[in-house]
């Protein structure tokens, strides 16, 4: 069973099509690069997956709706989006994973607590639980939102360009944990802009200009010719 499998995906911007007619799939167990170029719509569609923005078409998670899957579902958002001058401590935000779990008015119990700080902890961000999480740095603010993420303990990770503005021991950091959770059998997808580390990184990747080009193992899909019509033969300079 596919993770997710989408039909006809639909979003409009105003007099712009931001995704036209996209249909594709994101496999189990696997780690997914969503590739594109800019305005290709790849944040685009996990927003209108997650039904996060007015889109049309059909979406299926486990082959199911979202509304039966969402426990098992856990989203790491662009890091620009955030606001991160929000009052609140480290330790609060990853408890934030849990609240299908807690409830509205659920109470928040020592065992909840050990395990956001095992959630830190997996991220490398365990000293920091009492910091104030506008206080940190870019990377460190993305480690924590990883670290939420972890406290769902779900089975489907998608994540909103996870790498962008962090430093080089962030990144290694985090494709570490994306790669463990993939190990266990989880599912990963993220929007991704590198593209000479897509082969390291990912199993298997999503080509996206507003519709999907190509799916498929990196080794088969990540082609140079595929690359070229992705991009209109201006293909970026891989480094």
């Amino acid at each position: 069973m596919k993770a997710v499998e989408f039909q006809g995906l639909e979003v409009q911007y105003g007099d712009m099509p931001a995704l036209r007619d996209a249909s594709g799939s994101f496999e189990t167990a696997a780690m997914t690069a969503i590739v594109g170029p800019n305005g290709a719509g790849k944040s685009t569609l996990l927003k209108a997956a997650l039904g996060l923005i007015p889109s049309t078409g059909r979406v299926a998670f486990f082959g199911k709706p979202l509304a039966e899957m969402r426990a098992r579902v856990a989203y790491v958002p662009q890091r620009a989006s955030v606001d991160w001058d929000f009052p609140v401590r480290v330790i609060d935000v990853v408890v934030q994973g849990l609240y299908r779990e807690l409830g509205l008015l659920g109470r928040l119990r020592l065992s909840h607590r050990r395990r956001a700080l095992d959630c830190l902890e997996r991220v490398g961000m365990a000293d920091y639980a009492s910091r104030q999480i506008g206080a940190l740095s870019g990377g460190q603010q993305q480690r924590v939102f990883l670290a939420r993420a972890l406290a769902q303990n779900a089975d489907l990770y998608l994540l909103d360009e996870p790498f962008a503005g962090v430093d080089a021991a962030t990144e290694s950091a985090i494709i570490a944990v994306l790669k463990s959770l993939r190990d266990q059998g989880r599912s990963v997808v993220a929007v991704h802009h590198d593209l000479a580390t897509v082969p390291a990184y990912f199993d298997r990747v999503l080509l996206l200009n507003r519709h999907v080009q190509a799916e498929g193992p990196v080794a088969e899909t990540f082609t140079p010719e595929a690359l070229a019509r992705l991009y209109g033969g201006l293909l970026p300079q891989l480094s």
